[in-house]
């Protein structure tokens, strides 16, 4: 039964109403991961009224957590995060079903932890979870919502929303484990798991409501920094780049060009700097013989003292979606957009269209 003084604000807009607030009532949302953005997941998702949360974590709650994981208390300290967690909504709104998972997720549980719920949602820091979370959804058919921040910088999106676009078609290999670094590693600013988390939220309700325009096909890219936000618009199956824009004006903010084109191009003397930002696995195992080094997109700023400012770069990677990304941290870095091209379809493209320029391992 909805608690209409509780939701009172809710019912007011024409878009939700009691009908709205009673959907996500009955809404069952399983957040994996209780810590920096599973903290305000949750807490918005309470104070939302979704009707059953499950929350799995298996760690438990440290002092360094508290600069980020508002729901958590000093006194949780060494109490497991997704126990603190329930206390929480159960505090907050005792009319909530919450059931927490002190367990590791992994591929042995995933199926059993998923079914039975209306949408996931991502509050992990691990990238090869977040493909287990994808192809467990994508097998279930159950649309999940995603979050990671790094540093000063987030990024959201929505996959397998009516069999839409999945992470796999967004990042379809995942780098070595090596390279990604974790916020003990790396450093985190803690408002922005906040900002974060509170958008995930945000279009999960819109999912579960059925209004407004969901981040599905799209990647929200927000810079706390400069205080600025882009959306990169891709496709199913392929990854294929639409446009990369600012999302407060809409404009290109880079070149796109597909193999064809690019070839011709470079056969008329077109001379840019051409750079691989796959993996070293896939490098050993293909790469375009135009291509004059490899920078995996996630490391592409250690890499500026070898890309020139004053000379057009061309950058690729499997089918054209993270060298995207580096195009972005570029530009953002104080490259020309106007100098930047995307390889649009990557060397998946490139191959159809010289077979002969591709260089096998």
């Amino acid at each position: 039964m909805v608690d209409l003084d509780r939701h009172s604000r809710h019912i007011l807009l024409p878009q939700v109403g009691a009908e709205g607030q009673a959907k996500l009532s009955k809404a069952r949302i399983l957040c994996v991961g209780a810590g920096g953005l599973g903290s305000p997941v949750i807490q918005y998702l309470a104070a939302a009224g979704i009707g059953h949360l499950t929350i799995v974590d298996d760690d438990v709650v440290d002092i360094s957590n508290l600069q980020r994981q508002v729901i958590h208390r000093t006194s949780d300290i060494g109490t497991p995060k997704a126990e603190s967690a329930k206390r929480f909504v159960n505090d907050l709104d005792p009319n909530i079903s919450v059931e927490s998972k002190v367990l590791r997720f992994d591929e042995n549980n995933a199926k059993s932890l998923f079914d039975g719920h209306d949408l996931i949602i991502d509050g992990t820091d691990n990238i090869p979870t977040r493909y287990l979370i994808d192809d467990t959804c994508v097998e279930l058919g159950i649309t999940w919502v995603y979050g990671s921040v790094y540093r000063f910088e987030g990024q959201v999106s929505v996959f397998n929303l009516n069999g839409g676009p999945r992470y796999r078609d967004l990042f379809p290999e995942a780098p070595p484990a090596e390279l990604i670094p974790s916020c003990s590693e790396a450093g985190v600013l803690g408002v922005l798991t906040g900002m974060i988390g509170c958008i995930q939220v945000s279009e999960a309700i819109k999912v579960i409501l059925g209004i407004g325009e969901s981040l599905s096909g799209k990647l929200l890219i927000y810079d706390s920094l400069e205080s600025s936000q882009r959306l990169l618009s891709f496709e199913g199956s392929s990854g294929k780049q639409i446009e990369e824009s600012d999302a407060d004006s809409g404009e290109i903010m880079f070149n796109s060009i597909d193999a064809s084109a690019a070839i011709a191009k470079m056969k008329n003397g077109w001379m840019p700097l051409f750079v691989d930002v796959r993996s070293q696995n896939e490098w050993d195992q293909a790469r375009i013989s135009n291509a004059e080094y490899l920078c995996p997109h996630d490391e592409i700023l250690s890499s500026v003292d070898r890309i020139p400012k004053d000379k057009d770069v061309l950058v690729h990677c499997r089918s054209g979606m993270r060298s995207q990304l580096a195009i972005v941290q570029l530009i953002q870095a104080g490259y020309d957009a106007n100098r930047m091209y995307n390889l649009a379809g990557g060397i998946l493209q490139w191959a159809e269209s010289d077979p002969e320029g591709i260089i096998h391992g």
